[in-house]
């Protein structure tokens, strides 16, 4: 890593507003363990230590009416500086500015879940009349959100299908405002042309988001390719230990500074133990997914071969359908692999029963593995025809990997099909 950006990401005790984060330094750099170690850190502290403090604290003091009158006066470069716990916090400030400096962005919020920065981002952005389109295979609570809650607040929408920048294009319409999609989605790990998204938003004056929690910005950097704003579930990958929960915006510092003035409305702050947790987590945040890459592509070609497997869906497989842009844009595939077993609903059942290592759960990006059966964990209430009307498979089953040893999560996948098969 070059001394320049050690300076300016790191060295200095107040980030200058003006100079910025990540792009600006080098657009095309992913980050790495250095990054996700010192990024957005405070190279002196008040106190000499060597980890960030917990700033338990609900409101804020001044010296006497003078000081209360200056920071009144409105120097909103000042983020540290708050009245009140609900409009910021040190602990969770420098968070922040880690979150800012990894995924290349001006600035970034912290929230107390991925839904909360969802909803707070997207009831920033939007009012009555807009129009939004989101791409059909997005979370489903962030589809249910726009369909649901947006609607009744006469924001409309338009679903497209997965990954068709030609869908895209066709539903853009005069009072379209947004266009939402994840990369990689969930669960078949669809990869969408970052560059080609954000390029036909653009030209139409329409903000990009993409959601890019499975990827995270140790892969990939949709900022970079020209999207707008960002979003990650810090719950997974950023977190990763499954003990906490969070979320994360970021984007250029006009439209996050739209969305702070929201978040002290709606009040979706985290806490800062939480925010200390999240901070804790991001240090070893490249080393993990790198491990993650590793194992899940290991996992995934050891799949393919398998002849209880209909199909495997892991973006640098060969066989996936979106695999040269996945090759073309993302560092590694992701922790995250997906399969169809033979046999359908039972026999996928048979599957995640054998597991050893893995546990049955929802969620992803901790360290351990997680397996489910999403006709049984997400669709519980659809039958097998409801499922397919949605494009879930009843035999799918998700495999999230952890940071054990790849041999065994391999040999763990690979023992519970043959478990199943006996």
């Amino acid at each position: 890593m070059q001394q320049y950006q050690c300076d300016i990401l790191y060295g200095a005790k107040k980030l200058d507003p003006e100079a910025g984060f990540g792009p600006r330094i080098l657009p095309v750099k992913l980050p790495d363990s250095t990054d996700a170690v010192h990024a957005g850190a405070l190279r002196e502290r008040a106190d000499h230590a060597l980890a960030p403090a917990i700033a338990q604290t609900a409101t804020y003091t001044f010296a006497d009416s003078a000081d209360l009158e200056r920071f009144q006066s409105g120097n909103d470069a000042d983020l540290d500086r708050q009245e009140y716990g609900r409009y910021g916090n040190p602990t969770v400030r420098e968070v922040e500015r880690r979150v800012a400096a990894l995924d290349g962005a001006d600035d970034a919020l912290l929230f107390a879940s991925g839904m909360a920065a969802v909803t707070t981002t997207l009831l920033a952005l939007v009012k009555a009349g807009d129009h939004v389109v989101l791409f059909r295979d997005a979370y489903r609570r962030t589809r249910q959100f726009v369909v649901g809650t947006l609607g009744r607040l006469g924001v409309e929408h338009t679903l497209v299908e997965p990954g068709s920048l030609e869908g895209l294009t066709a539903a853009i319409r005069p009072r379209t405002r947004l266009a939402i999609t994840e990369s990689p989605t969930n669960p078949y790990l669809r990869c969408i042309d970052l560059a080609r998204f954000a390029s036909i938003c653009r030209a139409q004056r329409v903000k990009s988001i993409v959601d890019a929690t499975f990827a995270t910005p140790v892969n990939v950097r949709p900022l970079s390719h020209g999207v707008d704003v960002v979003i990650h579930s810090a719950t997974k990958y950023l977190g990763g230990h499954n003990d906490v929960l969070g979320g994360t915006v970021a984007g250029a510092a006009p439209l996050i500074s739209l969305v702070r003035d929201l978040r002290g409305v709606l009040g979706g702050v985290v806490d800062p133990h939480a925010a200390a947790l999240i901070g804790r987590g991001m240090k070893t945040l490249s080393l993990r997914v790198e491990r993650q890459n590793a194992t899940a592509l290991a996992v995934a070609s050891a799949l393919e071969g398998h002849a209880a497997v209909e199909r495997v869906y892991y973006p640098l497989l060969a066989s996936h359908p979106d695999h040269a842009v996945a090759k073309a844009q993302l560092r590694g595939g992701g922790g995250v692999v997906s399969f169809v077993v033979k046999g359908g609903r039972a026999a996928a059942r048979r599957v995640i029963d054998g597991f050893r290592i893995a546990r049955i759960a929802p969620s992803l990006g901790g360290v351990e593995t997680l397996v489910e059966q999403p006709a049984l964990m997400s669709f519980h209430e659809l039958d097998d025809a409801e499922l397919a009307a949605i494009g879930i498979d009843a035999g799918l089953i998700r495999l999230a990997v952890g940071v054990e040893e790849t041999a065994d999560v391999v040999g763990d996948a690979l023992g519970a099909l043959d478990a199943a098969t006996m």
